[in-house]
């Protein structure tokens, strides 16, 4: 889609100094960088695609094992089970435990990797949705720019008609002044030298006007010293919009448009929803592992020394003291690290999950997916058929302003004859200037409505061209 994004660039052919060295003149691919550079919905397409990046990168994560550390610590009062030794004692018990646990799902009935493929998906979806919006935006500059062009071609229409104006009421007040004509005849001419300047103030203020709706389009503050150039803007006339077919330039559209493609990918994701739904139906299998040590206070380690004990015996009925060796236990205190290093405990295991009954819920989830499945289906219809009828009403557009720019060149030249006609007839005095300003003023008229359907039809058949995604230019 970048094809058509310069596609668009080249609409007027024109080529200057970038937007950053010369703010006073701008061309058209000048604004359109400044305009995707500024442009709020292009920052939130991408706030959009950075969101999506996430939702991959979590994804992905979901499938690594997870591991847990936790450390306790605290004293226990009255009967209490010291955690070492698994007694009672009523007595004052400081502790401290350490543990690290881990886990990882080996099979969750493949929505890992389902929700991955979803998330990269869901990420094309939204890197094509702002390559529309960017291409809908140029095409929106584009179409303001070639307004600017118009309405000051349009100003320097109405310029000449005040300059011709004003030199037929100099012409006029020196026949006055020589005899030539009576004093009347000044009176139109200075009524159309007023209605003439009425005309620049309107046509300037069109000009200011098609100046602000590209600034607005542009965000560009409407105080900055802005000017478009002003190219050589050539009608195609290689173009024939009536041996177009609608069904062909659809196709062409139908595989080049992003916001196609983006309806594509979200089918995708609708229909990757499903599966996603269907895994809550089969048994999850997770393997787990931990090691886990602590700390009493109250724990002793015991030892032994050698000793002995006594014991009477009777002998041929006399009693007979015996000595015999034993080993006498001594409680010792039992060192902070020792315990840790002798308490360690370790497990390993797995454990498997197998959905009986759960409220239905697995079911709900699947059905609402596939409903958004047929959702999905009939965005992407009406999106079609959208675009269907944009294609037929461009085409249609076009045959309409070619034939209104074949019929504006023919007025254009029948007022170029009647005018000159006019003016040879006003200098030998054969006319008044009532006549002759009015032949004047048709001229004018069939001029600008030949500018109106130049571009116009210019901007249909860009519009077309880039449908068909063809490399648009004005040679």
């Amino acid at each position: 889609m970048l094809r058509y994004l310069l596609t668009t660039l080249m609409i007027l052919g024109v080529c200057a100094l970038p937007a950053q060295q010369n703010k006073e003149v701008w061309s058209l691919q000048d604004c359109i960088l400044y305009a995707r550079q500024n442009s709020i919905a292009i920052k939130r397409a991408q706030n959009a695609i950075a969101n999506a990046e996430l939702g991959q990168q979590q994804a992905k994560h979901n499938r690594y094992p997870n591991l847990n550390s936790s450390i306790s610590g605290g004293y226990q009062f009255g009967r209490t089970i010291d955690p070492v030794s698994n007694t009672f004692n009523n007595t004052q018990i400081g502790f401290n435990s350490f543990g690290l646990n881990g886990g990882m799902l080996v099979f969750g009935g493949n929505q890992i990797n389902n929700r991955i493929q979803l998330a990269k998906l869901d990420l094309a979806a939204a890197q094509m949705d702002a390559e529309f919006i960017t291409d809908n935006l140029s095409l929106q500059i584009a179409n303001a720019y070639l307004g600017i062009l118009l309405a000051e071609e349009q100003l320097e229409i109405v310029k000449k008609r005040l300059e011709q104006s004003q030199q037929q009421l100099d012409q006029t007040d020196k026949l006055i002044q020589a005899g030539a004509l009576p004093e009347n005849d000044r009176f139109d001419l200075v009524s159309q030298v007023a209605l003439d300047q009425q005309s620049i103030i309107d046509a300037e203020n069109q000009v200011r006007i098609s100046y602000l709706n590209m600034q607005q389009l542009m965000l560009l503050d409407p105080q900055e010293n802005f000017r478009v150039q002003r190219p050589t803007v050539i009608v195609p006339e290689d173009f024939n919009p009536d041996v177009l077919s609608p069904n062909e330039v659809y196709t062409t559209a139908y595989n080049n448009q992003a916001n196609m493609k983006a309806n594509e990918l979200r089918m995708q994701s609708a229909e990757k929803n499903v599966d996603i739904a269907k895994g809550a139906f089969l048994p999850r299998l997770s393997i787990f592992g931990g090691i886990s040590t602590n700390f009493s206070t109250v724990a002793r380690r015991f030892s032994s020394m050698p000793g002995t004990t006594e014991q009477t015996v009777l002998l041929n009925g006399e009693p007979i003291t015996l000595e015999f060796p034993t080993n006498i236990p001594v409680a010792e205190d039992y060192p902070y690290f020792d315990q840790l290093s002798e308490n360690l405990g370790q497990n390993v295991g797995a454990s498997i999950s197998i959905p009986i009954y759960s409220n239905y819920s697995a079911q709900i989830s699947t059905e609402r997916a596939r409903l958004q499945v047929i959702t999905q289906e009939l965005a992407n219809q009406e999106a079609e058929q959208t675009l269907l009828t944009n294609i037929n009403q461009a085409i249609a557009n076009a045959r309409a302003a070619q034939r209104s720019l074949q019929a504006a060149e023919a007025a254009v030249e029948a007022a170029e004859a009647a005018f000159e006609n006019a003016q040879n007839r006003f200098d030998v005095g054969a006319i008044n200037s009532l006549e002759f300003s009015t032949a004047r003023l048709n001229l004018d008229q069939a001029q600008i409505s030949l500018l109106r359907a130049k571009y116009s039809y210019i901007f249909n058949v860009k519009q077309i061209e880039f449908y068909q995604g063809k490399t648009i230019t004005l040679n």
